[in-house]
C-alpha cells in the first residue's frame, strides 16, 4: 500500500487520491444485486489524460488491477471493485470539449452526465439520441463501456452508432487515438467499435468523438390498452412490418402498470393487461399516430387513447421512466433482466417470462423497448429471505435460458460485468471466447483492466 501510495502522488494531485475505507467502500458496487465486489485499496479521481496515463503506468508496475467507473448506475456489476485494486473514478473528467454544428459531432470527456450532453447540443439545434433511463445519472463513458441504449433506439439506434472516434489510455499508460471525426472512414479494423461495451476490460477512454443528428421536431405519444401481452406484441409486429418508424415503441406489462400508479398516482388504466406507448416525431407525427393507432386497434386494443400535445406526451412517456423505480418499490430487492429477441418472439418472451414468476412465486414485471425487441423483466424479491433470494436468481437465470431458446441475447444494452459471464460463454460457445480472450491478452497482457469481468 505504501509503494502503491508513493507511485500514484508521485503523478496525482493530493485531492485526487481517496483511502478512508469508509469512502472507498462507498465506490465497491454498481446497482446491479447478486454480484460479487471486493474492497479497493484506493480510488483515484483523474482530471486529465496525463493523470489517467499515470494511474496505468503505476498499475503496470506494481501489477495492480484497475476497475474503471463512472456514475455507477450499470446493472450487471461490471464496475465493482475487485479486491485491493485501484478504482479509476473517471467523473471528474466532465467537460465538453467541442459541439460542431457543421460536422456534426461532439467530443467530450467520459465523466460528461448524458443528459447535460443531450442537453448542451440542443442549444445549438443538435440531438444526442441515446437516452438511457439512467440518462440525468450515467456517463458517457459508462454509456461507451457498456454499449447503452435507450428508448430512442427503435428509430435512433444505439450507443455504438454515435461513437465516431476515442482516446484511450492502454493498459501499459500509452494513448491510443481510434476512429475519426469525419462521415466516413474505413480504415483499418473498427477498433472503435471494439472499445464500445468491452466494459473497461481493453482500456480507459478518456475522450470519445460523438455523432449528432439535427434537432426533430417535437413527438407526440400515443397510450394503447391490450387484454394482453400478446395482442400488445401482435400490434407491434404489425407496425414495424407495416414500415412504420416510430420514435420510441415501449411496452409495460400489467405489473409494471400498477407499480407505476402505487408510485406515482398518474391514473394509468389498471385493467390493462399490457399499455403500448408509441411517440412520433415527423413532421405530421398526429397522421402517424392515426395509422399506428388503427394497427392496435385491429390487434385488439380496447382503448387508443393519443396526447394532443407534447406537455401530455411527456407525461405519458414519464410513466414508462418510473417503471423501473416503481418495481423497486415493490420490495427490498430487484434484479434487471436485459434479454433481447427478434421482434417476432417478443409475444412469446412475454409470455414465457409471466409463466416463470408463476412457477417461482415471485413478481416479475416487464418494460420493454418494443421497438426492438429489448426486454427489461424486473425481478422483485425479499433480500432478507433466503428461499426467496435463491428463487429470484433461479428465475433469472430462467429468464435468459428462454431468451437464447428464443433466438435472442442475454443482453441487448446493460453488458455482462460479473452477473452474466456465465451465460455470455454459452452465447458465444468456446470458439467464440476463446476469440474474445485473445483479444483481451493483445490490449491488456498482464490482465489488470477490470479483472473477472465478461469472462
Amino acid at each position: 500500500m505504501g509503494d502503491l501510495l508513493d507511485h500514484l502522488r508521485a503523478g496525482l494531485p493530493d485531492d485526487a487520491i481517496l483511502t478512508d475505507p469508509d469512502v472507498t467502500a462507498s465506490y465497491a458496487n454498481d446497482m446491479a444485486s447478486f454480484c460479487e465486489a471486493g474492497a479497493p485499496a484506493v480510488v483515484v479521481l483523474p482530471r486529465t489524460t496525463a493523470e489517467v496515463q499515470h494511474v496505468m503506468r503505476t498499475a503496470t508496475a506494481l501489477r495492480i488491477p484497475v476497475v474503471p467507473q463512472g456514475a455507477r448506475t450499470g446493472l450487471s456489476g461490471a464496475a465493482n471493485a475487485s479486491e485491493g485494486c485501484i478504482v479509476l473514478s473517471l467523473t471528474r473528467m466532465d467537460r465538453i470539449l467541442e459541439i460542431s454544428p457543421v460536422d456534426r459531432v461532439a467530443v467530450v470527456e467520459p465523466g460528461v452526465v448524458n443528459a447535460v450532453l443531450s442537453r448542451a447540443v440542443a442549444e445549438r439545434g443538435l440531438y444526442y439520441p441515446p437516452d438511457p433511463s439512467s440518462w440525468e445519472q450515467c456517463t458517457i463513458g459508462g454509456n461507451i463501456g457498456t454499449g447503452s441504449g435507450g428508448l430512442c433506439c427503435v428509430k435512433y439506434g444505439v450507443t455504438a452508432e454515435y461513437v465516431l472516434g476515442l482516446e484511450v489510455v492502454l493498459a501499459d499508460g500509452r494513448l491510443m487515438r481510434t476512429g475519426r471525426r469525419t462521415a466516413k472512414g474505413v480504415a483499418g479494423y473498427d477498433l472503435t467499435r471494439l472499445f464500445v461495451g468491452s466494459e473497461g476490460s481493453l482500456g480507459i477512454v478518456v475522450e470519445a468523438t460523438l455523432a449528432l443528428k439535427p434537432a426533430p421536431p417535437v413527438q407526440l405519444a400515443l397510450a394503447a390498452e391490450f387484454p394482453s401481452s400478446a395482442a400488445a406484441c401482435e400490434a407491434v409486429c404489425a407496425i414495424m412490418a407495416g414500415g412504420h418508424v416510430p420514435s420510441l415503441l415501449e411496452l409495460m406489462d400489467a405489473t409494471t402498470v400498477r407499480a407505476v400508479n402505487d408510485l406515482t398516482h398518474m391514473g394509468l388504466p389498471e385493467t390493462t393487461e399490457a399499455l403500448l406507448l408509441a411517440a412520433f416525431d415527423t413532421h405530421d407525427p398526429s397522421a402517424d399516430l392515426r395509422a399506428l393507432g388503427e394497427l392496435c386497434t385491429a390487434a385488439g386494443a380496447t382503448q387508443v387513447v393519443p396526447a394532443e400535445d407534447a406537455v401530455e406526451s411527456e407525461l405519458l412517456l414519464q410513466a414508462r421512466r418510473m417503471a423501473l423505480p416503481a418495481m423497486e418499490r415493490v420490495s427490498t430487492a430487484t434484479m434487471i433482466d436485459d434479454v433481447c429477441v427478434p421482434r417476432s418472439a417478443l409475444g412469446a418472451m412475454i409470455d414465457g417470462v409471466a409463466a416463470i414468476a408463476e412457477k417461482y412465486d415471485l413478481t416479475i414485471g416487464v418494460c420493454a423497448h418494443a421497438g426492438d425487441g429489448n426486454t427489461h423483466p424486473v425481478v422483485s424479491f425479499d433480500a432478507a429471505d433466503a428461499d426467496e433470494s435463491r428463487r429470484a436468481r433461479e428465475s433469472f437465470d430462467e429468464i435468459m435460458a428462454l431468451g437464447l431458446e428464443l433466438g435472442g441475447t442475454i443482453t441487448g444494452e446493460h453488458g455482462v460485468g460479473v452477473l452474466k459471464k456465465e451465460w455470455l460463454a454459452r452465447e458465444l460457445g468456446p470458439v467464440g471466447v476463446e476469440m474474445q480472450r485473445g483479444i483481451k491478452e493483445v490490449f491488456d497482457p498482464l490482465g489488470i483492466l477490470n479483472p473477472g469481468k465478461l469472462f
